[in-house]
């Protein structure tokens, strides 16, 4: 068997991917900088770069499968320049490296950011959606990596696009956005909330989903992998339930938060240090990222379970690695 290559591994989904691939018995090589962290896989490692072409051949070299997970996810940077150079030209370099390298399957892991939301509605792979709609760096890099994956497709090389919702569960180790809701629920350090909604689903089946994408999904096709369209409020609500913490009972108004990120966000221009409240965070939280999982269910076979589960994972794991 051929290996399957999976970048990204030593974050969120993929580690959960490279995980999911190895308990399928594929042989699975992790490309890791040199800087990352070891994710503690039974895996065959490259090190090597996005932004470094020449260091991307050895990694894809006889692979059958490519599963690029990686990405620079960040609601801020002091430097926007660093997200597209890792996210789109980082994911160019990757798929023309696989593409030379004779790669069977290229799998891309885009975000549902990049999916058109209509007005108080719901949407799917083909509501229309532009660059414009984009707020902030992180989602025009994955709205302009993704459109280059596209790119090669129509060009011949067989790629396909999933769209993870917001994934929860273990090993959330960085902690991502959905993840540091979660953790600061858990510390007590979300005293209010604002009118928004995520769609949630377990990291688990966002990890199979992307097999299943490798195995059944069309060449230049998207495909939303996500479960359960919830509020904020009501996610504090299962969180409540979950670890005996009250839920937040204020919901500030969006133009309170916005307000609050505005000066968050320029005293970290200032100090070089992450804000509290990311200005594009709160411009994102003026619209509920509802959407349908129909197409994955349809093509995919995909059948996410319950996200109350591995919401229960997600706070174990966090109370046990000391960051809830």
């Amino acid at each position: 068997m051929k290996p399957a290559l999976v970048t990204g591994a030593s974050g969120f989904v993929g580690w959960h991917v490279a995980r999911t691939l190895i308990e399928g018995g594929y042989r699975v090589r992790l490309l890791v900088r040199s800087s990352s962290r070891d994710p503690g896989l039974d895996a065959e490692r490259v090190t090597g770069d996005l932004r470094e072409p020449a260091s991307l051949a050895a990694a894809v070299r006889g692979c059958g499968l490519v599963f690029h997970v990686a990405a620079d996810y960040r609601l801020w940077a002091r430097h926007p320049r660093e997200l597209y150079a890792s996210n789109v030209e980082g994911s160019r370099n990757l798929l023309a490296a696989a593409r030379d390298a004779g790669v069977e399957r290229f799998v891309y892991t885009s975000t549902v950011g990049c999916i058109g939301i209509p007005a108080g509605g719901v949407g799917d792979e083909e509501t229309p959606v532009s660059l414009a709609d984009m707020t902030g760096a992180y989602k025009r890099s994955k709205f302009l990596a993704e459109h280059a994956a596209l790119a090669f497709a129509r060009d011949g090389f067989p790629v396909v696009i999933v769209n993870p919702t917001a994934p929860v569960g273990d090993h959330d180790v960085k902690p991502t956005p959905t993840g540091r809701i979660i953790a600061d629920f858990m510390r007590g350090a979300m005293p209010a909330y604002v009118d928004t909604g995520l769609n949630l689903v377990d990291v688990r089946d966002t990890a199979r989903g992307h097999l299943l994408a490798a195995e059944k999904g069309q060449s230049g096709r998207r495909y939303i992998l996500g479960c359960e369209n919830l509020t904020l409020a009501q996610i504090f609500a299962e969180l409540a339930v979950i670890t005996g913490r009250p839920a937040p009972r204020v919901r500030i108004p969006h133009a309170a938060a916005y307000a609050a990120a505005l000066g968050s966000t320029a005293w970290a221009m200032l100090t070089g240090r992450e804000p509290r409240a990311p200005l594009d965070g709160v411009r994102m939280a003026r619209k509920k990222m509802w959407v349908s999982v129909e197409r994955a269910r349809r093509e995919l076979g995909f059948e996410p379970g319950p996200v109350d589960a591995a919401l229960r994972r997600a706070v174990d794991w966090f109370a046990a690695n000391g960051m809830g």
